[in-house]
């Protein structure tokens, strides 16, 4: 009879040990967790892929929305870099090639180099060229060229303004997206009663955020590309008119056969008197 006893504390003794630690959280199956503290099968760890659609799936429509954002404002990049390859903005030598070779007096080679090349620099030079050949005024040759520059430059900004709303709208609705993140954390906490689990903010909290995370990970390299691009704009700008007064102007930073005699007779000018 007391063996039976013995046995029978015994088998309870061991039922009670394995019931502890099957409860137990520091137990490495516990929660799923693996020998090493994380989540899943560290044999089969997730793709990026799958972690793509889960962050995907926990950020909801407000991370939907970022990401058709981030694919228009990549698209609309692709087609800027494209456009600004084939009107060769790069190509700057060409201009000046042009340039000097009208100013040493070869005005149809340079009108013919200065037409060979897609550079809107070079193109706006060989319209100055062409309207001082044929002895028209300055005032209607800058006309024409000013129309031709205004409408190239007002073809390489299109398409900026929806960068900038993209830029301007993420971040925006990546804390939106957080708000309303909140709002659903704190009402399944009010949902839970007594019963609080600190899980139920946590997890919401973490999904809030992810939303403002995406939001700024679209806004940025947005912000970054838009203000390359305009400043590409605004450099062409500046070589197509700095170019064109060249055809108009005299290049005075190189010294004359006058300028040397002058400096050989010890000229020096007279400064006008006051008043004259």
């Amino acid at each position: 009879m007391s063996e039976q006893t013995e046995a029978a504390n015994a088998a309870d003794s061991d039922a009670s040990s394995s019931g502890v630690d099957g409860l137990n959280p520091s137990a490495p199956e516990a929660a799923g967790l693996n020998a090493d503290g994380a989540f899943g099968d560290p044999a089969n760890p997730p793709s990026l892929l799958e972690q793509g659609l889960e962050l995907f799936q926990a950020g909801g429509p407000v991370v939907a929305i970022l990401a058709v954002m981030s694919v228009v404002s990549l698209a609309i990049v692709f087609v800027k870099l494209w456009q600004f390859r084939a009107a060769r903005l790069g190509d700057g030598r060409t201009a000046q090639e042009a340039l000097w070779l009208w100013r040493t007096g070869r005005a149809g080679e340079a009108l013919n180099l200065a037409d060979s090349s897609r550079n809107p620099v070079a193109q706006a030079l060989a319209r100055a060229m062409r309207g001082q050949r044929r002895g028209l005024p300055e005032a209607r040759v800058r006309e024409e060229v000013l129309r031709y520059g205004t409408d190239v430059l007002e073809a390489l900004r299109s398409w900026f303004r929806p960068l900038e709303v993209i830029a301007s709208l993420a971040p925006l609705l990546g804390l939106f997206g957080t708000v309303l993140g909140m709002i659903e954390a704190f009402r399944q906490l009010e949902a839970a009663g007594n019963q609080v689990n600190p899980a139920i903010l946590s997890g919401g909290i973490w999904e809030a955020l992810l939303t403002t995370a995406v939001g700024l990970a679209v806004a940025i390299p947005v912000v970054a590309l838009l203000n390359w691009l305009e400043r590409r704009v605004d450099r062409l700008a500046h070589e197509m008119d700095n170019t064109v007064t060249c055809v108009f102007t005299d290049d005075l930073s190189a010294e004359t056969e006058e300028d040397r005699n002058h400096a050989a007779a010890g000229f020096r000018p007279v400064p006008a008197a006051a008043g004259e």
